[in-house]
């Protein structure tokens, strides 16, 4: 996997700051260069891109191009090393305007190049025109001090300036256990929350609980009669209810326990009532708990019978109706939603009296808002595609900018098994559930596996590389660079060498290339969390991390053929400096394993036979 995987152009990542569905002043500040100006990497890119300017106001000034606006400069990282350091396009955008090719635009613009620096070492002209740019190798090494003197806050930054944010993740009906599906959504929501976290946003984590309505009446059903069945009555069980054995176990738990003598007093709809209230709050109480299993917590659970409580859905319904927004047919209750883009209008409230799941959805977002938050996040199924424009129409409605609601749908997670896909069914009560997973494969396999893809991609969770404790299985190679690191630190502390601190390093004496390599990809680290930020996709982490991981491992293994690539066993110098190199890969690999929610294991055991100890 390459860095450019995850690497975006600064100015693309700024333009995607400025043009976030039109609300740039709203969620991103403008200012996303100065709030990763403190990394050295950044700052070459922004150098760059100044001196770039120079050389094309120069050409201006000298009549090669003309007057109109000079474009902003674009600096990327290429995907062929080979082309160097950066490149930029620049001379192929204005060779129409200069009528010129762009071959010979590109030229001009280095011979308008201001005075070279020390830390650029070439312009070369490539291929139709790009010009590919290579930097002094030191350059790349100034960011270890970036590293070392921020520590744990290397990475973070300021994009969100404190502004409120809310994600609401997971929100499964309290109806039964979670699913592998479930886990998904949970692992992702729970390290979207860290990621604007360290990208400066004040996070909430919300679980949205649908404790009223159909499939909670379906509940107390099913439990009232497996009831029934214990108590000796023949049922015919309906297929519409929750087939399940956790329902005869909670029939069980009701009968033996205090509330079963009770029940019998009741008429059959408040048993209904009574189990479905019970039943719910049980499931939930387990649900928390399958969720802590994995490390996903939630800062709050709203409940929708509080919306009902206090007339929430009314209150959003007259809202709407004083804008004329609703209207009535054949006794249901319409929302004009087709005025703010959607296909057609939704009902909101049945001929026969009772609110639609989108009613409570209106007014669960109109509390959102209300709450002060600048930003919400829902993440659904892929299968709620549909709902997000009437969604962000409802989000109009009540008077709210529908920018302001970002709505991530994740694809569908299939559970490979000996090969074959594992097949499921909610209803039935056939599937896997995340707690037997997480027991199965462990807490950081289980996150790290549900983070392997972009949630735009279906997911195939492999349970024979999941299990595998070989450095085949992505997570056991990334831990075991960071234990391999650890056992440097603790070899260099029993030799009596220096661990790695800032002061009288040498910078000079890390002279392989891979060593430069390596300090370019550390510097990396911050545009990739505040890309990953941007655009809610907490997968480009799980790519640099597995990348840096393999980095790192190349450049130590490389020491059983090379000597030079050593750590430990050099002169004082050289080591300190060895060792300074290897204290920034750990603090950028335990920064990442933590915004994942991983564990760092200082020790593990040798993963292949064929593993030794270079130093």
């Amino acid at each position: 996997m390459s860095s450019d995987l995850v690497d975006r152009p600064l100015e693309k990542v700024r333009r995607i700051c400025c043009n976030c569905a039109g609300a740039s002043a709203l969620i991103w500040p403008l200012a996303f260069g100065s709030a990763l100006s403190y990394n050295r990497h950044v700052d070459l890119e922004e150098r760059l891109q100044a001196l770039f300017t120079q050389a094309l106001l120069a050409c201006k000034t000298a009549g090669i191009i003309g007057s109109d606006p000079i474009p902003q400069v674009t600096i990327e990282t290429p995907k062929v090393a080979e082309h160097g350091d950066f490149a930029t396009n620049v001379a192929m955008l204005l060779a129409r305007q200069a009528k010129k090719a762009p071959r010979a635009v590109a030229q001009a613009i280095v011979d308008h190049f201001p005075a070279k620096p020390a830390w650029l070492r070439e312009l070369k002209i490539a291929g139709p025109g790009f010009i590919n740019i290579t930097i002094d190798p030191a350059a790349h090494l100034e960011v270890l001090a970036d590293i070392s003197e921020q520590g744990a806050r290397y990475g973070s930054a300021n994009i969100g300036e404190n502004r409120r944010c809310q994600i609401e993740f997971v929100s499964a009906n309290p109806t039964g256990p979670l699913h592998v599906g479930h886990g998904r959504g949970a692992i992702f929501g729970d390290v979207l929350g860290n990621l604007l976290s360290a990208a400066g946003f004040q996070v909430t984590k919300e679980y949205y609980v649908n404790d009223s309505g159909v499939q909670i009446q379906t509940l107390g059903r099913s439990v009232y009669l497996r009831l029934e069945e214990l108590r000796g009555r023949k049922v015919d069980f309906p297929a519409e209810c929750y087939q399940g054995a956790y329902i005869a176990d909670l029939a069980r738990a009701i009968l033996s326990g205090p509330d079963g003598m009770r029940l019998q007093g009741m008429n059959e709809a408040d048993q209904i009532v009574w189990c479905g209230e019970y039943a719910g709050g049980v499931i939930l109480e387990e649900i928390r708990a399958d969720l802590a299993a994995c490390g996903v917590t939630h800062d709050r659970y709203f409940f929708e019978s509080e919306l009902h409580k206090a007339s929430a859905i009314e209150q959003a319904f007259a809202t709407l109706r004083d804008k004329g927004l609703l209207y009535e047919q054949e006794g249901a209750l319409w929302f004009r939603s087709t005025q703010f883009g959607d296909d057609k209008d939704r009902v909101v409230r049945k001929s026969e009296g009772s609110f639609t799941y989108f009613a409570a959805d209106i007014a669960y977002h109109h509390h959102k808002f209300t709450q002060g938050y600048d930003r919400v996040i829902d993440i659904w199924g892929a299968d709620h595609a549909g709902h997000v424009p009437r969604m962000k129409a409802a989000v109009a409605a009540i008077g709210y900018p529908p920018e302001r609601l970002d709505c991530v749908l994740l694809q569908m997670v299939s559970l490979i098994r000996g090969g074959k896909v594992v097949a499921m069914s909610t209803r039935r009560a056939e599937y896997e559930t995340l707690r037997d997973l997480v027991d199965e494969v462990g807490h950081d396999v289980c996150r790290y596996f549900f983070l392997m893809r972009s949630h735009n991609a279906q997911l195939d969770f492999d349970m024979e590389l999941a299990t595998a404790k070989t450095l085949e299985n992505p997570v056991y190679y990334i831990q075991y660079a960071y234990a391999r690191i650890c056992s440097v630190f603790a070899k260099a502390a029993e030799q009596g060498e220096e661990g790695g601190g800032r002061h009288g390093v040498d910078l000079t004496k890390l002279a392989l290339p891979e060593e430069a390599g390596l300090a370019r990809f550390l510097g990396e680290y911050p545009r990739v969390i505040a890309t990953a930020a941007i655009e809610l996709e907490p997968h480009r982490v799980v790519f640099y991390l597995l990348e840096l991981a393999r980095k790192f491992q190349a450049y130590y293994t490389m020491a059983k053929q090379d000597p030079r690539y050593r750590v430990l066993g050099h002169d004082v110098a050289t080591t300190a400096a060895k060792l300074y190199l290897l204290k920034s890969c750990r603090i950028v690999l335990e920064n990442a394993l933590r915004l994942l929610g991983l564990t760092a294991p200082e020790r593990m055991a040798k993963l292949t036979t064929e593993e030794e100890e270079s130093d």
